[in-house]
């Protein structure tokens, strides 16, 4: 570890000089160790971490953002609040197949970036809105689908304020563990909210469902001790295919007039889409064999005399 320059390891907090004093004390910033050093690991997750922001930063700056640029601004937003919350959920079925202990690191800084892309969301639809509070609370209220996506974003805050080592001690392991478990509800909320709210192309709510899908299945069978081996993986992967399929075919059956019984039949037709079923398949026998080659390098280790 490289030790941190003085100016990223500060900050302010009261101190012991009287009441409104302030003294200079290490702080664990995004980039750093506990003991102040710079992560590498955590630095470059916390540049990827801002990527988004920056984009959308520039293009409202070079005037991109279209004749709405409130409003493609927070769907961006919405999106990568979306994309990051399924990467918070996959970081445990990573650091378990890959066996990559250090990935866990990243969690927490990737949770708090999906709460930050999530409240940026809200902010950017109050804006859209001419900032008129009011209005913004009357349209949540009467809007099922902002109902559901308003209850997904107090669930992130209240896992963003209670992330810190400190919540942690005042809360207690058990309590603060159990409190974290609301993630996977938060999850399935978020996504009924991009559903509900997406108005053409379904395909990519319907794919991140499926993703959770799986990430949801990987967990349950891990409790029920049957993901120890890398083939254990085939049988989760045409299940989070098969759910997938059943969600758009739900989908379109509940909430539209196009015939449900057609879209399912193009889940075998390739002229024109590859269906998202079967990219969620395909991202589960990805994870199989990764999970396969990384248990071969590991036997071919062990075989090897020290």
């Amino acid at each position: 570890m490289l030790p941190a320059p003085r100016w990223l390891v500060v900050f302010f907090r009261p101190g012991r000089l009287g009441a409104g004093a302030a003294q200079l004390s290490p702080a664990i910033l995004p980039w750093t160790e506990r003991n102040g050093a710079v992560s590498p690991l955590r630095l470059l997750g916390f540049l990827l971490l801002c990527l988004p922001a920056a984009g959308i930063a520039w293009q409202a700056g070079a005037g991109m953002l279209g004749p709405r640029p409130y409003d493609e601004a927070l769907h961006q937003a919405g999106l990568w609040a979306v994309r990051l919350l399924l990467v918070v959920l996959a970081v445990t079925p990573l650091r378990r197949l890959l066996r990559w202990p250090r990935l866990l690191v990243l969690r927490r800084q990737i949770g708090v970036a999906v709460m930050g892309y999530a409240l940026l969301h809200l902010a950017l639809y109050a804006g859209d809105q001419a900032w008129n509070l009011a209005r913004v609370a009357t349209e949540i209220a009467t809007r099922i689908y902002l109902v559901i996506g308003f209850v997904a974003l107090c669930g992130l805050v209240a896992l963003g304020v209670t992330s810190a080592d400190g919540m942690i001690r005042r809360l207690g392991a058990r309590r603060w563990q159990a409190l974290h478990r609301i993630v996977y509800v938060i999850g399935v909320l978020a996504l009924v909210h991009f559903l509900l709210q997406s108005k053409r192309d379904m395909t990519t709510p319907i794919l991140y469902l499926g993703l959770l899908a799986w990430l949801l299945g990987y967990r349950a069978a891990h409790a029920l001790k049957m993901m120890e081996r890398p083939w254990q993986l085939l049988p989760l992967a045409l299940l989070a295919g098969l759910a997938t399929a059943g969600i758009e075919y739900g989908w379109y059956a509940l909430f539209t007039q196009i015939p449900a019984g057609r879209v399912l039949a193009a889940n075998l037709d390739f002229a024109f889409r590859i269906a998202p079923a079967w990219w969620v398949a395909a991202a589960g026998l990805v994870m199989a064999l990764l999970a396969w080659l990384r248990g071969q390098r590991d036997a071919r280790r062990r075989l090897v005399p020290a």
